[in-house]
């Protein structure tokens, strides 16, 4: 038995981190300490003023461990690991895991290419970026190519150079094709320095070669060629366009503001943070991230919590992160960044300026984002919440909060299936949705597999609170009318149950008319909010069934349809799976084409085409 007031003697005044556990042995918080004794106490101090969060997530540990580091960098470098691993219950979560693309040209190269890359690799190449959009980098790129006629595929240069005719691009004037000797080395190399300045945001130069282009070629009416500079030129002014923020100094930075909503209860999605990148001194994107936060927790503690799970995702670091709010751990979060990018990164608090007034843009757009989400939801809850309301007044009860629905499916006369999904205040919970594989049943009788799944989803015994069946519904939704509800009342009378069971009825088109509650049919409004919940409900019953029911099919027509061949063991059964991809292309296929398989021939593509036209063969079915 863990005695947490004896650990709490027995810990080490070191630098480490500390895990905390629930009474499951789930990992619900990792943090880290310049000294694992003071800061491990702290929490089972009933003097201090620990806040809502803390208060909450201590009722709930039933031990810790620690891990001692040789330092506070060491430690938060752990912590930063456990977070992403473990993803604990109470600490601040960076719901997003987004990467960003970079325009890569491969100087390393002896004739350099410009690329998209997902990652920034330590290869002595150079990187342009990070992008917040995959689009942008690819019409830079585009651009480029117009621009410099700079190569784009993947030869051996200049090892394979006069072994081919020049392709499409160098035709479309997008490639000066030094694969055939029309350019050499050097003067590849210039243009490939005139790209490098264009990607760090010199155009002027290049426009002003383009402009002078347009005219020569206007003056000699050329007309159609004056158009392409004039298109180039505009394409180069509209980059231009997204990266007109300039900011003071010409320094990488990003600028960093989160915005909160602290009059919500614990729950994901009430603190916003808005990133702009800013390189070279222009604002080359921006992005926004949702987190999870608890209750209690302060601006500085989420800024905090965001710049390690950030940046230790982030292949790019700036030499500036501009915050709105002091954060604690300031200096050790500043040393890992620095070792991190291998040059000294800042972490600065403006207080007036030019600096001062981007920050609180950032934070100006991090509270639209969250309002506008917050709108979002409350739409979604009215919306949500109303119907189910109308579904408690329809059925004259009240507190309905969590809804299951059962569906059955048998089709084609495979074995039956059953599928259960909840809904917990009208939205759907698919954590808690399961499957059945009807046991006791053969053939296809939808009542007596209902009784199955409903008798053993009440009678399975619970692993916790967790678990979900560990929770009663407040309403059991039967896909059918009187008999489907006869049955669920059946089974929860037997077990002693008490749970309201509605069933839904169908008019002759199968389309759900009315509900089935108390041996009577209540009519219903079908353009209510709350008849539009009993079809998503009825809806996804049925897909998750079906769905369940197809996989078991799919894996059961490859397991055994083909064992079922005479003459046909593993390997031709592979083979045969290799070149037709499914058992419908196999049953269509021809004996000439079966015996064209590697590893048969003509006796054994016989047997299989023989097997599949077998007039008694459900395999036949399409």
């Amino acid at each position: 038995m863990f005695q947490i007031e004896e650990e709490l003697k027995k810990l080490p005044a070191r630098p480490g981190v500390y895990i905390m556990h629930d009474e499951r042995d789930a990992i619900i918080y990792v943090g880290k300490a310049i000294s694992l004794r003071n800061r491990v106490r702290q929490y089972f101090q009933s003097s201090r003023n620990k806040g809502a969060k803390i208060e909450q997530m201590v009722t709930h540990i039933s031990r810790f461990e620690y891990i001692v580091t040789d330092s506070e960098l060491e430690a938060l470098v752990l912590e930063s690991n456990l977070i992403k691993e473990h993803r604990p219950k109470y600490n601040t979560m960076l719901k997003d895991d987004k990467s960003y693309p970079f325009i890569k040209v491969t100087v390393q190269e002896a004739y350099p290419r410009v690329l998209f890359a997902r990652q920034m690799k330590k290869d002595k190449n150079r990187y342009f970026g990070p992008y917040t959009s995959g689009g942008a980098v690819k019409d830079v790129i585009e651009l480029v190519r117009k621009l410099y006629q700079v190569r784009s595929c993947s030869r051996n240069l200049p090892r394979d150079c006069g072994k081919d005719r020049p392709c499409l691009y160098y035709h479309m004037k997008q490639c000066t094709a030094p694969c055939t000797g029309h350019v050499d080395q050097k003067q590849y190399r210039e243009n490939i320095q005139k790209v490098l300045s264009f990607l760090n945001g010199d155009f002027q130069d290049t426009i002003d070669e383009l402009t002078d282009k347009m005219m020569t070629a206007s003056e000699e009416m050329r007309f159609e060629d004056a158009a392409g500079y004039r298109d180039l030129i505009q394409s180069i002014r509209k980059i231009g366009e997204r990266q007109k923020i300039t900011a003071y100094g010409e320094e990488d930075r990003d600028i960093i503001a989160v915005a909160m909503d602290e009059s919500l209860d614990l729950r994901e999605q009430d603190a916003v943070v808005q990133v702009f990148f800013m390189r070279s001194g222009r604002m080359i994107g921006r992005d926004h991230f949702y987190l999870r936060v608890a209750r209690g927790d302060t601006r500085s503690q989420v800024l905090s919590s965001f710049l390690k799970q950030y940046y230790a995702g982030t292949p790019f670091i700036p030499r500036e992160i501009m915050l709105q709010a002091e954060i604690e751990d300031r200096e050790v979060i500043e040393e890992w960044l620095t070792s991190r990018r291998k040059q000294r990164v800042h972490i600065v608090i403006p207080k007036k300026g030019t600096k001062e007034k981007m920050v609180e843009l950032a934070w100006e757009n991090a509270r639209m984002v969250l309002d506008k989400d917050r709108e979002r939801i409350r739409r979604e809850e009215g919306r949500t919440i109303g119907a189910v309301h109308e579904v408690e007044e329809w059925l004259g009860l009240t507190g309905i909060s969590r809804m299951e629905a059962f569906d059955i499916s048998n089709i084609s006369g495979f074995e039956s299936v059953g599928s259960m999904v909840v809904y917990e205040k009208g939205k759907p919970k698919r954590s808690d949705y399961r499957k059945f594989r009807i046991k006791s049943v053969q053939g296809s009788n939808d009542y007596a597999s209902m009784e199955e799944v409903l008798t053993r989803r009440f009678t399975h015994e619970s692993n916790g609170e967790f678990d979900s069946f560990a929770r009663m519904p407040d309403l059991l939704l039967m896909d059918g009318g009187r008999g489907q509800v006869n049955i669920a009342l059946g089974v929860l009378e037997n077990l002693g149950i008490d749970v309201p069971v509605c069933g839904m009825v169908k008019d002759d088109h199968h389309r759900t008319r009315g509900l089935y509650y108390n041996n009577v049919e209540i009519p219903i409004d079908t353009n209510s909010e709350g008849f539009r919940l009993i079809t998503r409900i009825q809806d996804e019953a049925h897909r998750f069934a079906i769905e369940y029911h197809r996989s078991l099919r799919s894996k059961e027509q490859v397991h055994s349809i083909l064992d079922d061949i005479p003459g046909i063991g593993e390997r031709r059964r592979k083979a045969l799976m290799r070149r037709f991809r499914s058992i419908a292309a196999i049953r269509d296929a021809s004996e000439e084409e079966l015996a064209q398989t590697e590893s048969m021939n003509a006796g054994s593509a016989k047997q299989v085409y023989d097997f599949f036209h077998r007039p008694d063969n459900p395999a036949n079915e399409k």
